[in-house]
């Protein structure tokens, strides 16, 4: 094992973990409450539950190295869309009352990683689904 493949299991845990406690949040705090937000911005309510639920169990799935790829690409998406319909009016640093992006583009860039990186030796999806090769 190389030092490479711990730092890359120690970022994937924490990006799937950061997004698992915003979908959990989401939940917790009222869906219906994310769903009002995202109707404000002109995103449709029901975006809410297709986030959250991707963030949520998306972040158990890239914690455990399951799908990782794929589940980054979704992560991807759904910053950029936070970062232009949210978050760029604010600045990278927020305004005082709201968030900036430097948050969303640190994990944008953690996400773009993994959708780019081999497959990691410290995951599930490397264990049980590894091609044998002959």
């Amino acid at each position: 094992m190389n030092k490479n493949e711990i730092g890359k299991f120690i970022l994937r845990v924490v990006l799937g973990f950061i997004f698992f406690i915003h979908g959990l949040s989401k939940f917790q705090g009222g869906i219906s409450n994310t769903a009002g937000f995202f109707d404000s911005l002109g995103i449709p309510g029901f975006m809410a539950y297709v986030v959250g639920m991707i963030e949520l169990v998306g972040g158990i799935a890239v914690i455990l190295g399951i799908g990782t790829k794929i589940v980054s690409v979704l992560f991807a998406i759904i910053l950029l869309g936070a970062i232009f319909t949210a978050k760029l009016p604010a600045g990278l640093l927020g305004n005082g009352q709201m968030a900036g992006y430097e948050l969303d583009l640190i994990l944008l860039a953690a996400s773009i990683y993994f959708v780019l990186a081999k497959e990691s030796a410290l995951s599930l999806e490397n264990k049980f689904f590894q091609s044998k090769e002959i």
